[in-house]
Parts: C-alpha cells; structure tokens; sequence
C-alpha cells in the first residue's frame, strides 16, 4: 500500500511541477505542495526505497569523486556563424539554388549557456552529458537531475536522445548574489560552473533552467523541426517560441526586434535552420557545422582600455602572433587583461601604439580582440627582428612574422610534438602537453621520428613515468604507425591544412608518395584549396622529403582507408533502435569503413534498415516501403564475412 501512494505522489507532484516550472501554470498552491512532498519523503524514509523518478533527487546527493566520459549517439554539431544580414542572405541563397525553389526556415534563440545531451529510455531519464567534442561529452546526470524543469521521467517509451541549453536565468542569477558569499559575474559562467562542479547540491542552490531545441536521436519519425519541438513538448520539455517562414526577409526582421533587455535569460545571437529533414539531409555537414543551419551572432560587448605593451608568441608553425597586454577591464562579465592582435600587419591597419587607448571586443562573446585606436598617443610597436623564443633572424611574409629555426625553437617544437600526438592525427594516449614539453627539456626529442626512439629507460627520466605507465605509453607509439593517410596528413601540422582538407588530400592522392609529388597546379583542382594553401603544401613536402623518409623507415608508410570493395558497398543505411554489441557510431564507423553510407532516415535513397531492440517509425516506414531489414545477428554476420 505504501508504495502505491509513493506512486501516486510521484505521479501528482511531477505533474504539478511541470505545471510550474515549465507550463508556468501552477494548478495548487505551494502550501499544498510542500504538504504532499513531506508526505512522499516520510513514506521513502519509512519504506527504505526511492523511485527513479521521484523529485526527492532533485536536492542533490553526495559529491561525486570525477566526470565519467558520455557517448552521444548522434554527433552534435557546432554552429557555423554570420555577423550581418547580407551573409545570412547569401546564406539562404545559396541553398535555395541548389533546390530551385524555396525553403522553409525556423527562428529560434541562440542560448548563452553549457550545451546538454540527455538520453531517456522506457521513459526514464538514463544520462545527462555536456556536449564534450560533440562525440563524447563529460556525464553530469546527477548535476542535471536537480535541475527541477528537467523531467525525470516522459510519455516516450523508446530511446530518446534530446538537446538543450543549461541556464541560469538573470532573476535567478540576481537572487542568487542578493546571499552568495561570492557573488556570479554572468549567468553564463553561472549555469556551467554549477553543472560541472563535483557536487550536485551546488547545482541545486543555483536554480537552473533547460530549455530544450533538438531531437538528436529517436526511434519516433521525425519529418521537421516543427515536429521536433512538438515531440518535445508533448514530453514535457521546456522550449522556446519557433518562427517558422520561408521568407527570410520576415527571418530578418524578427531578429532586428528581438530586444535582449526583456528576456529573462541571455542570448547571444538567433539561429536559422531548414525546417525540412529530408532537405537537411541532401545538405548533409561539413567536418564542423550542419550546413543546414546558422547562427546569426549578435554585436560583441565593446569597451575601451589603455594597451600597456605587445608580446609575441611562437606558435607550431613558426608564426609570430602579437599579443595585446591591457590594463584591466571589465568585459561580458569577465576581467579582460590580455586581446589577440593577429598580426603585425593587424598591429599597421588598426594603427595601435603602446600607452594609446584601444576599443577591444569579446570576439563571438569568447576570445578577446583589440578592434583598433581610440587616440592617437603612444609610441609605435616595433616589430621583432629576432623570435623571442631562441634568438633566431626571424622572416616575414606578407603581414605575417616567421621564425625558421624550426628544430631549435622550442615552442615550435613543442607545439608539433603536441599536435601529432592529439585525436584526429597519430592519436597517442599518454604524450600530453606536459610530457611532450619533458620529452624536449630532459630528452632533446625535438622531431617526429624522435618519439620512436624512445626507450623504457628513457621514460624512466620523466616525472610520473612508473612502469605501467612506461608500456602504456610504448605501446601507444607502437600503435600509432598502423595511422590512416588523412590522420597523417593533419598531424604533419602543414600551414593552412586541417582534418578537412587532410581528409580530402587523402582521398584525392591515395598515399603520401603521391600527395608529395602534387605540383601547386594539381592541388588547386582541389575543391577550397586557394594557391597560398597549396603553396604552403609543395613548400612543406620539398622541406621534410627526408623527415618523411625516415617515418617511412621505422614503418610508417600510410595510405587512404579502403571503403570501396566492402559488404555495404553501394548500400545506404539506416539504423534504428538500440544495438546490444555496437554504439551507434560504432555501427555507423563499420559500415562506411566496408563501403556503405549512413543515413539519418529513410527515404527513397534508403537501400538497407539495421534494426536492433525497441525499432521504431524507421522500421514501421522501412516495411511499408518493401526496404530491406536485417536484424544485429545479419548485421555482425555481414561485418565478420
């Protein structure tokens, strides 16, 4: 009998929370609240046991020791930007032409907060996880359960994967420092810093809010962003208002009359997305950003301070970049000591001098930058005729400063060492910033190939280095030479060259012989290579010809993975519901190495549907259209044959 009305308590309070916190639509009175919540504790006290879904969790329990890692099902992606309307313009127009007529667009705000991904199944909350690099974020399921317009438990019976903004409103924010011992500077900082400190009942004292915007997974059809923040809805999630138009004029004019001042929670700009999933899909992304989608970023905050002197930092490429030391100020809630300057032909355009006054911005409200010269006192930066770093002549190109001495420069050094190491290039667990910089000051490892010298007994030499570590770490490097040619390419670390591009590089030349004998002319048939990036490449090949050589020799020799020749070859697959042996980019990584493509949906290009437990729509749709379905024990025959 005692738990049937801890049921039914549970039932009723979360309704009524909901009602509150998220309708703002309270149907009783906080007395009669309080009344029924005291009665649910006193049954849970009485009965030893706690529901997952009770909103007793929601005061937070005992600090956790770390942050575990959280697998996102789908990739989220970041947004690419626009600061003026004729870009957003160009934007819409661009992709109104690849269709040949027009496209329906969503308005939405552009929250200034910490992005959360949470996961729910059979209707309970599973996770909550931060966005991370958008494939692996950092779990923070206990933080977010405390956040109470987060519902515990939904109506959706299948696996649910939901996107939304961690904020802290400014009236909370305003009654939080009203007490605080130490008062918040922005709500930004406010919503992060809770959720991601180790003890949720911090969380809790800071009154935080959701507001969610984006099925990233369900096994629910879903045909457009409409019908997303609809299911969101119906699931008691926290959403914003959704313009939807195909008229980007009307996109524009919404924005010019959003007014910042009357919102209770800070937004830094409005987000523009294709309605259509099915379109978004034909559109696919880029190696950083959906290419249906983009943020319209509102004016940076602006103020002006005295530039008390320049420093140049050496980066990995040789490139000498100015930086901006300020006397401090206050800048989007943050005290701004130091502003990039990017060049010193930055430094000449911008007409700045030290001791003069400058206008310097929070670039995208995150990155300081010096804007220009508010008067003109002072005296003229000089630029350095030697690095800062070694000593060396330095030379100039263009705008740019370059020191060459690019095997005795220490941050130089450094910063490839690091570089090569990092995921997305020769991905070697263990050699961190710190390691690599003990590597150059105790061992002299000053190049690539240097780091397949390296012997238990040299490991031994370094702080931290004990003997599980040492075969760890050896183990890792001796890994590493089994790389593919794109991961290569990016970690040769070449001017201009990042994952994109080494990726296209990799398709387009097969090996790195071939890609080392490109001409400039070659390269530039390469769809977004400019003849600077291509120059920067052939320079960097004739330099390092014998660098390549000796990884070569030692066994490195990579070439382009093979994905053509494989079960999928041809096939365009769906998966849908959850796999017991595979994650779902496990899944997806498998397929397209053996050939396939994966798709979001099924539509008339679907040729193959992986179904796996609790299927959904996909499946249901996938059989009305006579699409072939195969279950995980066809999907693992498949791979292993």
């Amino acid at each position: 009998m005692m738990e049937k009305r801890m049921k039914e308590l549970i039932e009723l309070l979360n309704r009524y929370a909901y009602e509150y916190y998220v309708l703002d639509d309270p149907s009783i009175s906080d007395k009669e609240y309080d009344a029924l919540y005291d009665e649910l504790i006193s049954l849970e006290k009485a009965t030893g046991k706690v529901f997952a879904d009770s909103p007793s969790l929601r005061v937070g329990g005992e600090p956790i020791k770390e942050f575990t890692e959280h697998r996102h099902i789908n990739r989220l992606y970041s947004l690419d930007k626009c600061k003026t309307f004729d870009e957003l313009k160009s934007w819409s127009e661009k992709l109104e032409q690849s269709f040949m007529h027009p496209i329906e667009y969503t308005l939405e705000y552009k929250l200034d907060g910490l992005t959360l991904c949470l996961t729910y199944e059979n209707g309970n909350l599973l996770s909550a996880a931060t966005r991370g690099n958008g494939t692996v974020g950092e779990d923070v399921t206990e933080q977010v359960k405390t956040i109470r317009s987060v519902p515990l438990s939904i109506p959706h019976k299948g696996i649910m994967e939901v996107q939304g903004e961690g904020i802290m409103r400014l009236s909370a924010l305003e009654k939080y420092n009203l007490t605080a011992k130490e008062p918040l500077k922005n709500a930004r900082n406010g919503a992060a810093g809770a959720i991601r400190n180790l003890d949720p009942k911090v969380t809790a004292s800071r009154n935080l809010d959701v507001i969610f915007y984006n099925v990233n997974y369900s096994d629910e059809e879903l045909v457009s962003q409409q019908q997303m923040i609809e299911l969101l809805k119906e699931n008691h999630f926290k959403t914003e208002k959704l313009l939807i138009t195909s008229d980007i004029n009307r996109i524009i004019e919404e924005i010019k009359s959003v007014d910042r001042d009357k919102l209770d929670f800070a937004i830094d700009g409005m987000v523009v997305k294709v309605n259509s999933l099915e379109i978004r899909e034909q559109l696919g992304y880029t190696d950083k950003f959906p290419r249906w989608a983009i943020a319209y970023k509102f004016e940076a905050e602006e103020t002006t301070t005295r530039l008390k002197n320049v420093s140049w930092q050496v980066g990995r490429t040789g490139k000498l970049t100015p930086i901006a030391e300020l006397s401090p100020v206050e800048l989007c809630g943050a005290r701004v000591k130091r502003a990039t300057l990017n060049n010193y032909g930055d430094i000449v355009r911008k007409n700045v001098k030290i001791g003069g006054r400058v206008l310097i911005r929070r670039s995208n409200d995150v990155i300081p930058e010096v804007l220009g010269a508010t008067d003109n006192e002072g005296e003229d930066i000089v630029p350095p005729k030697k690095c800062p770093a070694c000593g060396s002549d330095v030379i100039t190109e263009g705008a740019n400063i370059f020191c060459p001495n690019e095997y005795g420069c220490r941050p130089q050094i450094c910063g490839k060492l690091i570089h090569f190491c990092e995921k997305g290039c020769m991905d070697i667990e263990g050699l961190s910033e710190k390691t690599i910089m003990q590597l150059y000051d105790k061992l002299k490892i000053n190049s690539f190939e240097g780091l397949y010298s390296l012997k238990k007994d040299d490991l031994l030499k370094l702080d931290g280095f004990k003997d599980k570590k040492i075969s760890n770490v050896l183990s890792e490097i001796e890994r590493s030479k089994q790389v593919d040619l794109s991961h290569f390419i990016n970690a040769l670390g070449i001017l201009g060259v990042g994952k994109k591009l080494a990726s296209d590089l990799a398709a387009r030349y097969g090996s790195i012989d071939a890609l080392m004998a490109a001409s400039t002319g070659e390269l530039m048939a390469i769809p977004d290579m400019g003849p600077i990036t291509a120059k920067y490449i052939v320079e960097y090949f004739d330099r390092h010809r014998d660098m390549i050589g000796r990884l070569k020799s030692i066994g490195i020799d990579p070439v382009a993975r093979e994905n053509k020749g494989g079960v999928f070859e041809g096939q365009k697959v769906v998966l849908t519901g959850s796999l017991s042996s595979f994650s779902r980019s496990e899944a997806s990584d498998m397929i397209v190495r053996l050939g396939g493509e994966v798709l979001g949906s099924v539509t008339s290009k679907t040729t193959l549907v992986v179904a796996g437990e609790n299927a959904g729509s996909k499946l249901s749709k996938a059989e009305k259209n006579g699409i072939k379905i195969i279950d995980e024990n066809e999907f693992i025959a498949l791979i292993n044959s």
